[in-house]
Order: structure tokens, then sequence, then C-alpha cells
């Protein structure tokens, strides 16, 4: 018995796909690149959507963030599931525009909620002067605040 031979119309949804796949990656070594290294929802994200985000500083730091994000900031006061806000908003980016203060954007600003508190890993702090017997070891474990961002106020 000989395999039964497909048409066009009997071709599943699977075979479709594998298709375009491996024309894909046919295209991709034509071009002197290796193939599969990329899998579709890469490829896919390379098309998203531009998502608002911006870019605010606390704790003489600059962090970009954009809604739902959880970020570990320099140690805030507030206590935990308090809101904050951030005042301090250096640039904006929208569906299909750009803003950038200067150096800050008035009126903008980012709520977020703290979520805890806590420390980071140690580090050593190892001070030595070679002979002299000069040998000082210190550790060290800096403090953050961990919170979610809830809001962009543009």
């Amino acid at each position: 018995m000989c395999p039964k031979s497909e048409t066009a119309e009997e071709k599943s949804e699977v075979d479709t796909v594998m298709d375009a796949v491996l024309e894909y990656n046919g295209d991709r070594m034509r071009k002197g690149k290796k193939p599969g290294n990329r899998s579709l929802s890469q490829r896919d994200r390379m098309e998203e959507v531009h998502v608002m985000y911006a870019i605010i500083e606390t704790g003489g730091k600059q962090y970009k963030v954009q809604e739902g994000d959880v970020v570990f900031i320099e140690k805030l006061s507030a206590e935990e599931g308090e809101a904050v806000v951030f005042d301090k908003v250096l640039a904006i980016s929208g569906e299909d525009s750009f803003k950038a203060g200067s150096p800050v954007i008035e009126g903008a600003s980012v709520n977020a909620k703290v979520l805890g508190h806590g420390k980071d890993k140690k580090i050593i702090v190892f001070k030595y002067k070679p002979k002299k017997g000069y040998r000082r070891k210190q550790g060290h474990r800096q403090p953050y605040t961990k919170v979610q961002i809830e809001k962009i106020n543009a």
C-alpha cells in the first residue's frame, strides 16, 4: 500500500504552520544564518505593541517602569500596603508619543503600592595592605523597598 497523498485542501493547520516555519528557516539559511534561532513567539514579540512606560527618579537612581511592574528601589519610609506617588517623572512614552522633561515633566506622576521591605544579598568589603598586617573585613546588606507600579499619570 502506498501512502495517501495530500492535496492542498486536506492539509491540517499544523502542517500549514510547519510549512511556514520551514520556509522561514529556509530563508534564513539562504541569508547565511543558522536555522531555528528564533521561535514563533519570539518573532511575535519583535512586532509587539508599544506599551506606555515612564522613567522615574527615586533614591538617586532612575528606573524605567510600566504599569504592573514590580520594582526594587532604595528604602522608603512608607509602610507595607501603603500607596506612594513618584513625582519626579523624567520621561513618558505612550503608544505614539514620547515626552521628555527638563528635568521633570510638570503634572506627571506614577502611583505605586508598597509590597514590602527587605535587605539585598550581602557584599563583602575587604581592605588589605600588603606587608603591613592590615586586614579589615566588613559585610553590608543594602535595604530596599519592593513596590508595584499601579498607574502612570501623564
